[in-house]
């Protein structure tokens, strides 16, 4: 079994949304200072790095992102690479890939690589409300991207959000599949349990883990 962390390292350097507040990791106490520990500060917005969009997000009265269902956020996946020359997923890829059976899905697409990167990439590849549709209607419960929004950048209904979180489909943002070849894998997704705010989302770590074959296991 291979474990893959597939998320993003919180950092100052770590590209964030226009808009959205800076990461600031700060240490209030040193060990080297004589300080009896060392105890740092965090600070960033709930939708830093990889992070869960809860339909709260989008939606008023929705669910907060404390109550999601653990049983959507963990259990097998599947890794869909979307090939560099798509710049959008919409409707049309989305009937070409077999989802059958299938609750939750990643797209891996060009946008892995721009995690090489400090800068925030605006052109990076999105899903369309038609692509969103579909994966409503194939009955997805979770769906995630490799950058930090699912959403065509420059949106302003924001179409593709409200389709998913009004279905009460979870959004996986900020995803580093750069490592993960595609295929089956299984998904644990924590994200923080944040009780106060608007409940719109928090910071996960997350991972996945390599299916082993039925004819090796134990």
């Amino acid at each position: 079994m291979r474990i893959y962390d597939v998320s993003v390292p919180l950092s100052s350097n770590t590209p964030r949304y226009p808009g959205d507040p800076e990461i600031k990791i700060t240490q209030l106490h040193n060990l080297l200072t004589g300080d009896s520990s060392n105890l740092s500060a965090i600070q960033c917005g709930a939708h830093a790095g990889t992070h869960v969009d809860a339909p709260a997000h989008f939606i008023q009265g929705a669910r907060r992102v404390d109550s999601l269902s653990l049983d959507v956020l963990m259990g097998e996946a599947l890794v869909v690479e979307v090939p560099v020359s798509n710049h959008l997923i919409d409707a049309a890829l989305i009937d070409q890939i077999n989802l059958a059976g299938t609750r939750r899905v990643l797209f891996k697409t060009r946008n892995s690589d721009f995690w090489n990167e400090t800068e925030f990439r605006s052109d990076f590849t999105a899903i369309d409300a038609g692509a969103a549709q579909n994966l409503v209607e194939l009955g997805i419960e979770l769906v995630g991207v490799d950058y930090l929004s699912i959403e065509k950048f420059g949106s302003e209904k924001f179409e593709t959000h409200h389709i998913l979180l009004s279905r009460g489909v979870v959004i996986v943002e900020g995803l580093d599949l750069r490592k993960v070849p595609a295929g089956k894998y299984e998904l644990i997704c924590l994200p923080l349990r944040l009780a106060e705010g608007a409940g719109d989302g928090a910071p996960a770590r997350t991972v996945l883990r390599t299916i082993d074959d039925e004819s090796s296991s134990v």
